[in-house]
């Protein structure tokens, strides 16, 4: 227990994975990352720093004095100053060269640029896993008939694994645009105060061509091989909001999958997992609540607002600079992340995990289908000799009282009804025949089949292990 709050991101529902990521100790060795390959590049190009100078850094990215660095805080109020200070004080052959040429947001926006891009990959890899694990559960499911909604009113039969794929393609969707917002973050490189590089047209003597080689084997050191065009002290705002975009879509299609399980788990259709002593409730025992999927759903909605601090934060920039996104962006793009994690794991494990109650289903269903099949039935009567306009009123009146029979509690009677009737000319068990479900849920199986081929190339990256979740 702690006296201090803990954001619950951190404390309850984020990976460890993820929490590693966004930890001070993360960022503050990638700051040091970042000054060493400032200091090989400018070694390596011609500026006054030697091999050994780059080597003593190099040797001293991990042991961070936090005690030295907060009492130089304290005394200089400039974070980046403080570990300037604290890492000359641990390599002091190579302090007179640390931040050569550089301006704070060369360590803050670029680690942030680190940060956000590894996030982005964790975050793929659980968005495969859940992609897997529907795909697995829609090819497992294609077959069973289960009744359809249209406004949550019972509509034509789809297929278990059908509504399985709606899921399935909306995080697709996803995945398409995260890979896009991976493709194309760039890298902000050493751009000096206001963006235009006049530091090193100094230190460089005006030769340009060393100015971008720089900047590019720094880029290439961490992995990018994209760099802002043009840029002023810090990275163009508008790479957060599209971050924060597609972590809100994500949000998106979680909810709307945690919101169908909510729905059917209600109906007694499709259930959640739910663990051998895990508690409903602290006054009814006999609770399941869909407790993973309404958190999902909690959580999404937080997640789903993100985006409009990115977009405040990047239409409110001033020229080259201003310090007013900070504070926001310190909380709002972790926060994203964490929760987009949280929201992954969650669904995750409760698609890894649905439980398929068939009686039901098909107790539901069959209650359905007589109305379902009655155009059905229409036709095979007009093709025994019948009316159709005398057969549609027959219909009619007889679905009408079958309805009212049945908001009185009772069973549904609509085809004894219809048997009674001699303009009808059909038995009982005649209709039955007429009222398999398979008949009715159309190309389902072939289309669910289709997207799970689609998809299962994309999954070569997508882990294997089972997500648990411990509260």
């Amino acid at each position: 227990m702690t006296d201090r709050y803990e954001t619950p991101l951190g404390s309850r529902y984020a990976s460890a994975e993820m929490l590693g990521l966004f930890s001070q100790d993360t960022r503050y060795r990638t700051w040091r990352r970042l000054w060493v390959a400032l200091a090989k590049a400018e070694s390596e190009l011609g500026l006054p720093v030697t091999a050994e100078q780059v080597a003593e850094l190099a040797a001293h990215i991990e042991d961070i004095d936090y005690e030295c660095v907060r009492e130089r805080e304290k005394e200089v109020r400039h974070d980046v100053m403080a570990h300037v200070y604290a890492y000359g004080k641990a390599a002091p052959g190579a302090a007179g060269i640390i931040h050569l040429g550089a301006t704070s947001c060369y360590v803050t926006d670029n680690a942030d640029l680190i940060i956000y891009r590894d996030a982005l990959q964790l975050i793929r890899k659980g968005l495969l896993g859940v992609m897997r694990n529907l795909c697995d559960f829609a090819e497992k499911t294609k077959d069973i008939p289960t009744l359809g909604y249209t406004h949550y009113q019972p509509a034509q039969p789809v297929t278990v694994g059908k509504r399985a794929s709606l899921w399935l393609q909306d995080f697709r969707s996803d995945l398409e645009e995260l890979d896009f917002v991976i493709a194309h973050l760039p890298f902000l490189g050493c751009r000096g105060t206001t963006g235009t590089e006049a530091s090193f047209m100094d230190l460089f003597e005006g030769d340009t061509a060393k100015i971008d080689e720089m900047n590019r084997r720094i880029a290439a050191e961490f992995g990018f091989d994209k760099r802002f065009t043009v840029c002023g002290q810090t990275y163009p705002r508008k790479a957060d909001s599209r971050i924060l975009n597609v972590l809100s879509a994500i949000g998106q299609s979680a909810y709307r999958m945690a919101n169908d399980m909510r729905l059917l788990q209600h109906d007694r259709q499709l259930e959640e997992p739910f663990e051998k002593n895990q508690i409903g409730s602290s006054a009814m025992a006999y609770k399941r609540n869909p407790m993973r999927s309404e958190r999902v759903c909690s959580l999404s909605r937080y997640l789903m607002t993100l985006p409009q601090n990115a977009a405040m934060t990047a239409s409110t920039q001033w020229m080259e600079r201003t310090l007013d996104d900070s504070a926001n962006r310190r909380i709002s793009l972790p926060e994203g992340f964490l929760c987009a994690d949280a929201v992954l794991r969650l669904i995750r494990n409760i698609s890894d995990g649905i439980r398929v109650n068939e009686k039901v289903i098909e107790a539901t269903l069959n209650e359905y289908m007589p109305f379902i099949a009655t155009e059905n039935l229409l036709m095979e009567a007009v093709k025994r000799g019948g009316n159709r306009q005398q057969l549609h009123e027959v219909i009619r009146s007889c679905s009408m009282a079958a309805t009212e029979r049945m908001k009185q509690g009772e069973s549904c009677d609509l085809l004894e009804r219809l048997e009674k009737e001699p303009a009808f000319g059909m038995t009982a068990a005649e209709m039955r025949e007429v009222l398999d479900p398979k008949k009715y849920v159309g190309r389902c199986p072939e289309q669910t089949e289709t997207l799970i081929r689609e998809t299962r190339p994309l999954l070569e990256d997508a882990p294997d292990e089972a997500v648990s979740i411990d509260v």
